[in-house]
């Protein structure tokens, strides 16, 4: 009998199972769902059903790059078992060649299932991120738990995969001081004043103390004046500045 898509696909998001075991379960099941689920389960490929409740907590950073592209993306799986697994880190690699190639947007879903199948873990993509420039570093640690891209301009890939290097090291979260959310600040400013509070300073100089607090914090957070790993006398931006380069853009992923 003929099997309809809108049939594969309701089997495929019961399964997580390929499209091509849906549509042969469905027709040795003459159509039926249930006779086709229980086909899979048999077959040991409906695992997938029974893990979708699971929790993703382990996984790896994966990263592709071709010409002036370079995609990043976390591929999240339920131990550090798999997680450590070779296969699972060259499958991830995988996965992140084919957004780069089909775009980030794109529904890896089947290749996500059909990997998981393989790993007997619930596997999810997060975060897929696309960095375009001239000149990319990537870096990743060697525990695949870190990822970096950073974007230059005026410089080589090597240099920007040190500042790459830098950022997995101290995670910052935007690129410049005033780019850091004014929640985050304002939820400091909460503790800042209770310790001015406590500290029985002046209250006169209380506005001046808070003043060097949210600058402090800022800069911290702010991937161009933290105080660059490699050369901690200066921050990553006069760093750039004394070879020429200027930071364009980074992408900052962990598991």
């Amino acid at each position: 009998m003929s099997i309809s898509l809108d049939q594969i696909k309701t089997l495929r998001d019961k399964t997580g199972v390929s499209i091509t075991a849906c549509k042969k379960a469905l027709e040795e099941a003459g159509g039926d769902q249930d006779k086709a689920l229980e086909l899979l389960r048999k077959k040991g490929e409906a695992k997938a059903a029974s893990r979708q409740d699971r929790s993703t907590s382990e996984g790896v950073v994966a990263f592709s790059q071709s010409g002036d592209k370079t995609v990043l993306v976390k591929v999240l799986c339920e131990t550090d078992f798999v997680a450590k697994n070779q296969d699972f880190i060259d499958a991830a690699n995988g996965l992140a060649a084919l957004l780069l190639e089909r775009g980030v947007e794109a529904d890896l879903s089947a290749e996500v299932a059909e990997l998981s199948l393989k790993m007997g873990e619930k596997l999810v993509l997060a975060n897929p991120t696309l960095v375009q420039g001239n000149v990319i570093g990537v870096y990743v640690h060697s525990n695949h738990k870190l990822g970096a891209a950073v974007e230059l301009e005026g410089a080589s890939a090597d240099l920007a995969k040190q500042v790459a290097m830098h950022v997995t090291a101290s995670n910052p979260s935007t690129m410049n001081p005033q780019d850091v959310p004014q929640d985050l600040v304002d939820k400091e400013y909460v503790i800042w004043n209770d310790e001015m509070q406590k500290s029985g300073k002046p209250k006169e100089i209380w506005d001046k103390i808070l003043t060097g607090k949210e600058t402090k914090f800022r800069k911290g957070l702010a991937l161009a004046t933290q105080n660059f790993v490699i050369d901690p006398s200066v921050d990553v931006a006069t760093f750039l500045k004394n070879n020429s380069a200027e930071l364009k853009n980074f992408v900052n992923l962990g598991v």
